[in-house]
């Protein structure tokens, strides 16, 4: 079978606060900066809390979002008096971090959340990169007491607009469900034991392990859905109790999406699939209710550091 040889990953960045509310991410990168966790083996780690000005004001943001501004074009776009600060401060952490899509990127870029929907664990990731599914295939194998999943964004990296796309290779680990602003402890552990499996792997990549290649199944995102409303775009329904807290569960037509507050029913038409970030409390401002995704297998070769 086919081997791919990739340099060692000697740099990472483990980034938590992109949104202040998100209070895993905070907390385990606040515990890394206490006990100065800077060097693992091969590797050099940077911990790096993404948008300090939320985290103390425990918002998701304090202009506009974060995790929205890592775009080519928002990364390049000029800084004026009027710039709101978390631009600035995207671009403040691309020149640190990157720049993006640059030989001096860190070599891999974690970026921790939390979703009040009930994802459990779940890896976002972009293009098809070996690395990131290795990764994925590695904490599924660890993880066996709870499902691991992986969503994957079919994004070009030139508008990938979240913040681990600044890294050669980039993955954010997302879970819940969690309230923002609360922190649970078994939420705390599972995001703390996926990070620590992550650096495990790289230790033994970077150390001459060859990881043999495999399959792997993804959700691939392909639509977003909103809330009904009435002419004036106000919400006239929820999220139906029978898709409350069943990420993941295949959606098939006729099943019970939205509940009116007149108690009427609204269904799924089209295809099955497979809802994800149902119910996500930040994404009433996005005028998304849910997203919806088909399940692919990805295939991958096997990898292997390159030698000097």
């Amino acid at each position: 079978m086919e081997r791919i040889f990739f340099p060692p990953l000697s740099s990472v960045a483990i980034c938590g606060g992109t949104h202040g509310n998100e209070m895993t991410g905070v907390y385990i990168v606040r515990e890394m900066e206490k006990h100065a966790v800077n060097k693992t083996g091969s590797a050099s780690i940077t911990a790096v809390m993404a948008n300090p000005r939320a985290v103390d004001a425990c918002t998701r943001y304090t202009e506009m979002d974060l995790n929205r501004c890592f775009t080519d074009a928002l990364l390049s776009s000029p800084i004026t008096d009027t710039t709101p600060y978390e631009l600035r401060r995207a671009q403040e952490l691309n020149a640190q971090l990157g720049p993006k899509g640059s030989e001096e990127a860190v070599d891999l870029f974690i970026d921790l959340h939390n979703t009040t929907a009930n994802m459990g664990l779940c890896l976002i990731l972009y293009s098809l990169d070996w690395i990131t599914l290795h990764i994925y295939k590695y904490i599924q194998s660890k993880m066996t007491s709870m499902p691991v999943r992986a969503v994957q964004l079919d994004i070009p990296i030139s508008d990938a607009y979240s913040l681990e796309s600044v890294g050669k290779h980039g993955l954010a680990i997302e879970v819940g469900p969690q309230p923002n602003g609360v922190l649970r402890a078994d939420i705390f552990n599972m995001v703390k034991e996926a990070v620590d499996h992550t650096v495990t792997w790289l230790q033994e990549f970077n150390s001459g392990c060859t990881f043999e290649g495999g399959e792997v199944e993804a959700y691939t995102f392909l639509k977003s859905v909103d809330y009904p409303r009435d002419s004036a775009g106000e919400i006239t329904a929820a999220i139906h109790p029978e898709l409350q807290d069943n990420d993941f569960k295949l959606l098939r037509p006729g099943d019970p999406v939205f509940m009116s507050f007149s108690g009427e029913t609204v269904k799924h038409e089209g295809e099955e699939l497979y809802p994800f970030f149902v119910n996500e409390c930040a994404y009433y401002e996005k005028k998304i209710a849910f997203h919806l995704a088909r399940k692919t297998t990805f295939t991958f070769p096997s990898i292997c550091v390159k030698k000097d």
